[in-house]
């Protein structure tokens, strides 16, 4: 029964076209470890050198997302930040690849992150590369652990527009937030 249980998972990750799945706490160390093992598996599978900096791109700053903005912590008062949890998969659909990541963030925090997507989504990718200019230009913002432009980056290495959903938890503290991105 358990592994019938575990062969039917593993069975829906590679019908989803799943190259590496990780679920759990997230450190730097876990990142560049997870890191490399993407960097082999698409060099395996002979990726070319433009799409696999891509991919590497967009796994680095969801994954950094995870580990600095998680509403799942451990060492909460780490510095650097601490662990962060989280779901992470790195697939093929069709001749495309994806990455997507989430996690638990606060209620709180939903709408702005909303409209930063929806905002990013109104923009081509002529206007993303403009806009990602100008927010490099300015200081980051007060509550941001990074430069402000992990968002930004990820929808200007994606060649279709960014998914994204938000799922709220039944004590309504907090939310399910997924972002998918092609490459």
């Amino acid at each position: 029964m358990l592994a019938k249980a575990y062969l039917d998972f593993r069975t829906r990750l590679d019908q989803e076209g799943a190259v590496l799945t990780y679920c759990g706490f997230v450190s730097e160390s876990v990142l560049t470890a997870l890191g490399e093992t993407l960097k082999r598996k698409m060099a395996e599978s002979d990726t070319d050198a433009n799409t696999m900096k891509r991919v590497f791109s967009v796994f680095i700053e969801q994954v950094q997302n995870i580990i600095r903005y998680s509403g799942e912590r451990l060492q909460k008062q780490a510095t650097p930040p601490g662990m962060g949890g989280g779901l992470i998969m790195v697939g093929t659909e069709g001749d495309q690849y994806f990455v997507v990541c989430a996690n638990f963030i606060a209620e709180d925090r939903v709408e702005r992150l909303r409209g930063r997507l929806e905002h990013l989504l109104t923009l081509d990718k002529d206007a993303i590369r403009v806009y990602y200019r100008e927010k490099l230009r300015e200081p980051p913002e007060d509550d941001s652990l990074g430069a402000t432009v992990g968002l930004i980056e990820i929808a200007r290495r994606s060649s279709r527009p960014l998914q994204y959903d938000f799922h709220p938890t039944p004590d309504g503290k907090s939310s399910f937030f997924c972002l998918k991105a092609y490459i």
